[in-house]
């Protein structure tokens, strides 16, 4: 706070006032040099008067509007001492001002006691108003940074630690703000943080705590260490394969975690499949990578001979063989063009079907040529033309106003959230609502009219047009987030000078985005958690490893297979998904593989592979009364859809998004009771079970033995041999059935095992 020197520093006051320091002194303390920027509005934040539950609400509270947490001085200085009838502000009486009465309940208030009489608080607001009110002037200094101290903090199980916040202000001087920063923590089961700043230790891993005052944040990190008994030889000899695995081990130590061990063949087999292709190995190809490089009379399940361990170069080399080949197989197009096709929302509902297939086609030819990131974005935010001819001018049909184009093009290439800085600068974010707009001000020019075909429409940019900020009704220079603003009478294409900036490999939040989608589609958590909110105050769990990949990946000059090889190849990735008893509760640190249920469209090609029988997919014409839909062809996977707009329970059921919002939010991933009792007797796996000409029919007709065909199951479906116990049951049954009950007993085997946790989870 800016108080005038004859308080000796503000900042000494302060903390006079801190928890477990006297306050007696700051009563005969005379506070002068009150700005309304810089003192009111911090106290009003603080005391919850501002915010979004109280009179920051969009709508206000009883008549009473302030700017969310205090964005908009100008406006609300006008609020507190015009509207009303003045009555909220009495300067020459400011005990009688209801913004003293009102939060000290000395009248009525819905909100509750804010502050106390007599109380910091309520002085800053009693000095200001006696003051004379002074509005927000243009030479009050202006808020540039702040810092949290500590910034990394280690602690203990059921340590506490008082944090200090500092600002920095354009004319030089810094203050101690602890008092009025607001804070919130970031993971709440490891560490908690109370109004004034102090953290307690609630359990074991990682948090951050989030220190806000005047629009500006910063983090501090805190670490406690899990009470393991792990030895650093543990850490020191833990394989190792390339900088993903050098880094996670880094982390493990740090919060004493031990790694599990590798994973077995049997479940790298399936689970790299599963990851790269979204489909599973065949049994004829889990046979063939089980068998290779084991001797035959050795072969029990994925138990290596005598003299071989299972992290033998051998067997890291016919890891990596496999990983080549998944990188180079078609249906990784089909899989990654499905990806991306849902993070473009690729769909009907707004397209009309020519151009829906246009675009489906433009991701899945630059999927199959292996476009760069960096240049596949740059040909979306670059795009116009025909999108018939150029199916990428699609992303600009799908969102026809300017912020709804700076918003999904921050939410899918940068991995982040601009929306909340729409109405107000961003309470969570560093963004303020002037940034938006200048953001926004990039796409004001372009625009759409129609072609002369069916769902044709022509992009092009015009050579005029912006867009109003409503809060200054003027215009804003257009500008990237983090960029230099351009001229308004730059005759170039602005979305030029976007793709220059956010495609560059100097731009951290690119790399970091593309980079923490892809580590989530391996390990099934983002580095950064939820994927595609990559603000500041939800810190990476591993920041060190996310730099590190993203500077992988811009190196390798955005080749995504180069990441995914890396990915693949590491140690990390190839863990053991068994938890250790010291590893069992993390779900952010990489310790172990995090099993995770199959996403609809993988699991519903599951079912149609094992059982032998393909999905017919029909479109959803339900919305428009024409009854059944048109037929997809026969042999069309799920995962090679490209419409959402698909009459499908099942998926339905089981979370496919309807590509309405570039979310990872639209994809529903837990399981639930309907997806239960749906695989426990619904149709979808039932009548493919019995249909005649499946699986299970070709088995009867070509006279498998039991023990074949037992083994068939189990390597279709679960990717493994069956155990010697597993076998016995099951053959036992199965030798003892008369003629005529062998079908129904191994369609209940088939069933059993599809409906079992090890199949419906990738692990």
């Amino acid at each position: 706070m800016s108080f005038s020197r004859p308080l000796a520093c503000f900042a000494g006051s302060l903390l006079l006032a801190l928890p477990g320091r006297t306050t007696e002194s700051t009563t005969a303390l005379t506070i002068t040099n009150i700005t309304f920027r810089n003192h009111v509005q911090p106290v009003l934040a603080k005391m919850g008067c501002s915010s979004g539950a109280c009179h920051g609400a969009a709508a206000g509270q009883n008549g009473f509007k302030l700017s969310l947490r205090g964005y908009d001085d100008e406006g609300d200085y006008l609020t507190l001492t015009r509207n009303a009838l003045g009555r909220r502000i009495i300067p020459a009486d400011p005990g009688r001002s209801l913004l003293l009465l009102k939060p000290t309940t000395t009248l009525p208030h819905k909100g509750g006691k804010r502050f106390d009489v007599g109380s910091l608080e309520y002085r800053v607001l009693a000095e200001w108003i006696a003051a004379g009110a002074p509005g927000p002037n243009s030479d009050d200094p202006r808020i540039e940074r702040i810092e949290i101290l500590p910034e990394h903090l280690v602690l203990k199980p059921a340590a506490g630690q008082q944090l200090i916040v500092h600002a920095w202000f354009s004319d030089g001087h810094s203050e101690d703000v602890t008092r009025w920063a607001k804070y919130s923590a970031a993971n709440a089961s490891v560490a908690q943080v109370d109004d004034n700043g102090k953290v307690q230790v609630v359990g074991n891993g990682e948090g951050a705590i989030t220190a806000w005052y005047l629009s500006r944040i910063a983090i501090a990190s805190v670490t406690i260490p899990y009470t393991n008994k792990v030895s650093p030889a543990a850490f020191a000899k833990a394989p190792k394969r390339n900088f993903i695995d050098e880094l996670a081990i880094e982390k493990l130590q740090s919060l004493n975690l031990p790694p599990s061990p590798r994973c077995s063949d049997e479940e790298f087999i399936r689970r790299a499949f599963l990851d790269t292709l979204g489909v599973l190995p065949t049994a004829g190809e889990v046979r063939a990578f089980l068998a290779e490089g084991v001797a035959p009379d050795a072969r029990r399940g994925n138990k290596p001979p005598d003299n071989e361990s299972a992290s033998s170069p051998r067997r890291l080399q016919k890891r990596d063989q496999l990983i080549e080949s998944l990188l180079q197989r078609p249906e990784f197009v089909d899989y990654w063009t499905y990806k991306w096709s849902d993070l473009l929302l690729v769909q009907s509902k707004k397209l009309k079907a020519p151009a829906m297939w246009s675009y489906y086609n433009w991701i899945r030819n630059n999927v199959a040529a292996n476009t760069p990131w960096d240049v596949f974005v740059r040909k979306i935010l670059t795009a116009q033309g025909s999108t018939l001819e150029n199916g990428a001018a699609n992303f600009y049909v799908l969102h026809e106003d300017p912020r709804l184009m700076a918003e999904t093009t921050s939410q899918a290439f940068l991995g982040m959230s601009v929306n909340c800085a729409k109405c107000h600068n961003h309470p969570m974010e560093k963004w303020t609502n002037k940034q938006y707009y200048k953001f926004a001000n990039l796409f004001a020019r372009v625009r759409a009219k129609t072609g002369a075909n069916d769902g044709d429409d022509i992009i092009f940019v015009s050579n005029s047009g912006d867009i109003v900020q409503p809060l200054t009704g003027k215009r804003q220079p257009p500008a990237p987030l983090d960029g230099n603003p351009l001229p308004f009478d730059d005759p170039q294409d602005r979305r030029e000078a976007l793709a220059d900036w956010l495609t560059s490999p100097n731009n951290a939040y690119f790399g970091r985005s593309i980079v923490n989608r892809i580590w989530a589609n391996f390990f099934g958590v983002g580095i950064v958690d939820p994927v595609d909110d990559l603000r500041a105050t939800n810190p990476a769990s591993n920041e060190k490893l996310l730099s590190a990949a993203a500077k992988y990946l811009a190196d390798q000059k955005f080749d995504l297979k180069s990441l995914m090889r890396a990915i693949l190849q590491s140690e990390t990735y190839q863990r053991s998904s068994s938890p250790l008893p010291g590893n069992a509760t993390d779900s952010r640190f990489y310790a172990r593989y995090y099993p995770r249920r199959l996403m609809a469209e993988v699991l519903l090609d599951a079912y149609s592979q094992v059982t032998g029988m393909p999905t017919e997919f029909r479109t959803d014409l339900r919305n428009e009364n024409r009854g059944l839909g048109e037929k997809y062809p026969i042999g069309f996977r799920a995962i090679q859809l490209p419409d959402t707009k698909i009459a499908s329970y099942f998926l339905k059921t089981f979370g496919r998004p309807d590509r309405e919002k570039t979310c990872e939010c639209e994809r529903a991933a837990e399981p639930n009771v309907a997806q239960m009792l749906h695989i426990a007797n619904g149709d979808t796996l039932n009548e493919k079970l019995m249909a005649k000409d499946n699986q299970i029919t070709k088995l009867l007709v070509d006279k498998t033995p039991p023990e074949k065909m037992i083994e068939e199951a189990y390597l279709s479906s679960l990717s493994r041999f069956p155990t010697a116990g597993e076998k016995k049951k099951i053959l036992n049954v199965l030798e003892d059935a008369k003629e005529g009950e062998q079908r129904p007993l191994i369609e209940d085997m088939y069933w059993a095992l599809l409906s079992s946790k090890e199949f419906l989870f990738n692990h």
